[in-house]
């Protein structure tokens, strides 16, 4: 591996980054990009972002429950992410009687802040390039399944060796450039996180789906919690007793406000990328992945949007669900889009004969440079048939009928079935799942859901055979009405009374259980199928990768997303999507207005408190230089999801807004970096503030922050 280690200490000595991409590791900030940064205008030092021994930017961010990120803005824990990352919190400590979807809450003391189950933030508190512990002892021409099992055994010490010096936290060792390099990052977890206010989902979520992934755009996307602490500030479990995680680091507020050119940068949790994805892997993605995802979506949604209009509680029980299935239905809708119009599939076509061209002509056969590509096509060809059923099971069944998800924990892959040892815990966790449960419109999507995968599978589970066809004439509409009529997991009060009187007999008989055995068979042979083409496919993108990079050695290279604390930069900027359409920088609460539409009023309902501010021009401090009430702006940094949240901060590292989405133009970016279009989408801080102070009445809360710049 020698060649591929001095490889990357010249990647931490190149050139700094001339272009906008980049999703940076923090510790590589002095030698890579601190000097791109401060010609860019940053009047910060590289230790003052990421410091190894002392307090930095980076300990005022934190994962932010499952996948987005959020920012310490005060000494007593407060915290700040988007509206739509504490969307199912939200969601769930809401009921008919107390709908904060829907009205908002604010807490007027600490004392009314509501503790969220289930949520919890997580520090990173040391970050260590482990690539020689891990992969140093891996010869060059291994295969797959040999650097796996010696990088496997070497990470396990590792976590041991790292578990031991760092009691309390948890160790967290990820592959960067697909399995060429790896960091260890040390966490510490919080798990009492409280809700301290949200706006109304009209302001939230204001412009829902249609707005989704647009510009302009004028969405008050932010929330405010809270992390608690033990009396030692260390993490504990929820209890009365604990009091405000006391911060050694948060970020001030600005509000000076952004201008088009204003150096802007955002730290967090990138989730996913894939660019360095081959033309076989985006054939793939255009052929089969998005449009099964992007029809099977489509169905489900309909369903629950209809339901969601017509209950006040479905929309409730609905409303987190919804916006997790749609936010990627359009997104998939988009990258498709992006990646024909911008011709991604044939630039990365041209890039791959060059590769070739250069590994023909500078390596050895033996190191695996040569035949990268043509693993990796062999291994999308063997993929292709599997991976779609695969995908089918996923969405239209596991995913998309609620009814398996019971069933499914009450069994087992080996038979007979265990006794349920703890049932009260059996209890409490079933009566979680089924308060966001509707079963008659589960009944009418699992309808559709048959119908469709009748219609477009290659190979469909047995029970269709076995029980629809022979029992019910093919008619999968009388099957479905007969299963959950008959299934124990369809009723919150027969599940309750089987774990009363559980009986391993009653659950294997159950329709509901025959149904998800019936996929998950089909699931396991589909999964065999592939044989060995993930190891194919895996060596092939590390050597492609590796290869690249031994191609090109002057080229600062950023590795892919894996929900790993990174940081990007750039401009404040506007842009252009088409000839003759130039599109401002920021929005103003003037457009929230305009956007009122009566026909809509799920997506387009202003507030009559918001009205009323704005008819008085009453912005107080948090107007612009020109008297508007800015609500978003632009910022041509490179984020994707899992960045929901991240703080965007100005040349001092003072929050000047809240990331919460890209634009429509460039959504083939998690591929492709478009520089020119690539936008990231933020919620201005003093949008965030106005609506805290002036529409919530929750001035106590700015009392703690450090405000800085403007007129306070």
């Amino acid at each position: 591996m020698k060649r591929l280690f001095m490889l990357f200490a010249a990647l931490c000595v190149s050139a700094s980054a001339l272009a906008d991409e980049g999703m940076w590791m923090l510790p590589y900030l002095q030698k890579m990009n601190i000097r791109n940064m401060k010609e860019r205008g940053c009047k910060l030092s590289a230790e003052e972002i990421y410091s190894i021994n002392k307090s930095s930017l980076k300990d005022a961010i934190v994962i932010f429950g499952g996948g987005c990120t959020g920012e310490i803005v005060s000494p007593e824990g407060l915290l700040f992410t988007n509206h739509h990352c504490g969307f199912g919190s939200i969601q769930a400590l809401s009921s008919v009687e107390h709908d904060y979807l829907k009205n908002g809450f604010w807490a007027m003391s600490q004392a009314e802040e509501l503790p969220a189950p289930g949520l919890s933030v997580r520090f990173i508190r040391k970050i260590m390039d482990v690539t020689s512990e891990v992969i140093g002892n891996v010869p060059s021409i291994a295969g797959q399944k040999e650097y796996e099992e010696i990088t496997s055994e070497n990470i396990k010490a590792l976590a041991d060796r790292l578990s031991e010096e760092n009691p309390g936290m948890q160790i967290q060792i990820e592959p960067f450039f697909e399995g060429n390099q790896f960091f260890a990052f040390v966490v510490e977890q919080f798990r009492d996180v409280r809700l301290v206010g949200t706006p109304p989902q009209s302001i939230g979520k204001f412009g829902g789906d249609t707005d989704n992934w647009m510009w302009p755009r004028h969405t008050g996307d932010f929330s405010i919690f809270r992390v608690y602490a033990g009396p030692d500030n260390k993490p504990a479990d929820y209890s009365p007793e604990n009091r405000p995680y006391k911060a050694d680091k948060y970020l001030k507020v600005s509000l000076d406000g952004v201008d088009e050119g204003d150096f802007a940068m955002i730290m967090g949790f990138p989730g996913s990328t894939q660019r360095y994805a081959t033309s076989y892997e985006i054939d793939n993605m255009l052929r089969i992945s998005n449009p099964q995802r992007i029809f099977i979506r489509g169905e489900r949604q309909a369903i629950l949007w209809e339901d969601m209009l017509a209950s006040d509680k479905v929309r409730i029980q609905y409303a987190s669900k919804y916006a997790g299935s749609s936010n990627y239905w359009k997104n998939s809708i988009g990258m498709s889009r992006g990646i024909e119009k911008l011709r991604v599939k044939e630039r990365k076509q041209e890039q791959e004969a060059a590769f070739q061209a250069w590994a023909r002509q500078h390596t050895l056969p033996e190191e695996g440079y040569m035949d990268a590509l043509s693993k990796i096509r062999g291994a999308y060809e063997t993929l292709e048939v599997p991976s779609a059923g695969l995908q089918y099971l996923s969405e239209a069944f596991l995913r998309g009928i609620e009814l398996l998800t019971p069933a499914l924990s009450f069994t087992r892959q080996s038979a007979p079935m265990p006794e349920i040892k703890e049932p009260e815990n059996a209890r409490k966790a079933m009566a979680k799942w089924y308060k966001d449960y509707n079963a008659p419109t589960d009944r009418k999507v699992a309808k559709r859901m048959l119908q469709i995968a009748r219609e477009n599978m290659a190979k469909l589970p047995s029970f269709y055979a076995g029980i629809v066809d022979k029992q019910f004439g093919g008619d999968t509409d009388a099957y479905v009405d007969w299963l959950y009529d008959n299934s124990i997991f369809a009723s919150e009060e027969r599940v309750m009374a089987l774990i009363d009187d559980y009986s391993p007999e009653k659950v294997a008989a159950d329709p509901a259980v025959v149904l998800a055995n019936s996929v998950r068979e089909l699931y396991k042979e589909l999964s065999d199928a592939r044989g060995d083409a993930y190891d194919r496919l895996s060596e092939g993108s590390r050597k492609y990768v590796a290869g690249l990079m031994l191609q090109n050695p002057a080229k600062a290279w950023a590795s892919d997303a894996n929900f790993t604390i990174r940081l990007t930069y750039g401009r404040v900027l506007p842009y252009n999507p088409a000839d003759g359409i130039r599109y401002n920088h920021y929005t103003t609460l003037k457009g929230v207005m305009e956007k009122e539409d009566p026909k809509n009023p799920a997506e387009f309902t202003v507030p009559a408190k918001l009205k009323e501010l704005y008819a008085a021009r009453d912005f107080g401090c948090y107007a612009n230089k020109q008297g508007e009430l800015p609500v978003a702006f632009l910022a041509d940094c490179d984020i994707t999801g899992g960045n929901s949240g991240s703080p965007v901060m100005n040349a001092r590292g003072e929050l000047i807004g809240l990331a919460f989405d890209g634009n429509w133009e460039a959504m083939s970016g998690d591929v492709a970096f478009e520089p020119e279009l690539q936008r990231t989408i933020s919620v201005d801080v003093r949008y965030v503030l106005f609506i805290i102070d002036k529409f919530a009445g929750a001035g106590w809360l700015l009392d703690e922050m450090t405000l800085v710049g403007g007129k306070k």
